[in-house]
């Protein structure tokens, strides 16, 4: 049975902590380029490296945080993560110089790690068949952080941009304390696993998701999602600026608009989506759909049709939920914090690869006269969507079609 308060914390937890890393996204690639004397391509390569950074932590530290929560339970690890990431963000706020602004994003790269043990959270407090409209839940509440933080961190940035750096780390640390006080443990101690390391080790953890065929499967269709998914953060702010010659408030503006709709699939449809076609077709759907936003994306002209384009990029988000519905169903519940470890794993390796990868060939698009269209990295994140679609349908050929309980 479904412990709806419980829910409703983690989605809480959640909101706030996006909103948290959602301020800052407008303004940070901006900083980047700031210290870089105003060279945008430089600063590509530069915004290329902190991202690696920042996913090479969370590839380390994912794993670790997974398998302590299986030992000492979801609620420390969590608490202890958005305290962390709230003193980060204070750090950056005073970096007076890139160095100081990477090792901010080193340290923001362990902390939000945390998002991995929520998930296992979910696993733990509800049931199999209902877990796709769970994890669209929370995935709503990624949208609505998204929503809220980048519009506010525009509006911030305007001001001052190490303003909202401030603000997310006082909602950061709000948001640990309010979770001390009314976020209950979800994992019984007759449940927990004992820690080893092999089970910690980034590698090791990766193991997991080698014990059933339809379980691999899914775990590299899941790995080009992720992969995919890292051409927003890494140039995003930067093409929009380039292409369309938009400031900081209208990316936020551009940018709650995408949290809106991602907000009303994952909250509004990912139910009666995997209640009508099931979690194999739901994602089949969503990897289509994320593959003809991707392609609007980079072959827009002008803003109004990268405008058009969010709605289907939007339905992309049925295809989460319903692939890590489908993974979990293949583990008992003390592996959740594992699996969802080692999917995070897989995420943090993406994130090693992706800033490069679309940073790099950002920079290559826009370099005088390659003849490149600008908009190459999202074709690229394109045929990786097409592609994880193509496995992700094989990997689950043999499975029946399940459905949502109503």
């Amino acid at each position: 049975m479904i412990r709806r308060p419980a829910l409703a914390f983690i989605f809480a937890l959640v909101v706030v902590d996006v909103i948290a890393m959602g301020i800052v996204i407008p303004v940070l690639p901006k900083l980047v380029e700031a210290f870089e004397g105003g060279d945008t391509a430089r600063a590509a390569e530069v915004y290329g490296v902190f991202g690696t950074a920042w996913a090479l932590m969370q590839f380390v530290f994912m794993p670790v945080l997974g398998a302590l929560s299986d030992r000492f339970g979801r609620r420390p690890v969590i608490l202890l993560s958005c305290f962390g990431l709230g003193l980060d963000y204070f750090l950056m706020a005073l970096a007076p110089n890139l160095a100081w602004l990477f090792v901010g994003r080193v340290v923001s790269g362990i902390t939000a790690a945390s998002f991995a043990t929520a998930f296992a959270y979910l696993a733990d407090v509800t049931p199999p068949e209902k877990r796709a409209a769970a994890f669209g839940m929370v995935g709503a509440g990624f949208g609505l952080g998204f929503t809220l933080g980048p519009a506010l961190g525009g509006m911030l940035g305007g001001i001052d941009p190490r303003l909202p750096f401030w603000v997310a780390g006082a909602l950061a640390c709000a948001n640990a304390a309010y979770g001390y006080f009314v976020l209950p443990e979800s994992l019984p101690r007759e449940k927990r696993a004992a820690f080893a390391w092999k089970r910690a080790n980034p590698l090791g953890s990766l193991k997991l998701l080698a014990s059933h065929p339809e379980l691999l499967g899914l775990a590299s269709a899941l790995f080009l999602m992720q992969l995919a998914h890292v051409v927003f953060p890494a140039i995003t702010v930067l093409y929009m600026g380039y292409r369309y010659g938009w400031g900081e408030m209208a990316v936020g503006l551009v940018l709650a608009g995408v949290g809106i709709c991602s907000m009303i699939v994952q909250g509004g449809l990912i139910r009666p989506a995997v209640k009508r076609l099931g979690e194999r077709l739901a994602l089949g759907l969503g990897l289509a759909c994320g593959a003809a936003g991707m392609a609007i994306y980079g072959l827009a002209a002008t803003g109004w049709v990268f405008l058009a384009g969010i709605p289907v990029m939007a339905l992309w988000g049925l295809a989460g939920p319903s692939v890590q519905a489908i993974m979990s169903r293949h583990v008992g519940s003390s592996e959740q914090g594992q699996l969802q470890g080692a999917c995070s794993s897989l995420q943090a390796i993406s994130g090693l690869v992706g800033p490069g990868l679309f940073t790099q060939a950002f920079a290559f698009a826009i370099a005088g006269g390659t003849g490149t269209p600008s908009g190459l990295p999202f074709l690229v994140a394109s045929g990786m969507l097409a592609a994880a679609g193509a496995i992700a349908w094989r990997a689950t050929a043999n499975r029946a079609p399940s459905a949502a309980a109503p």
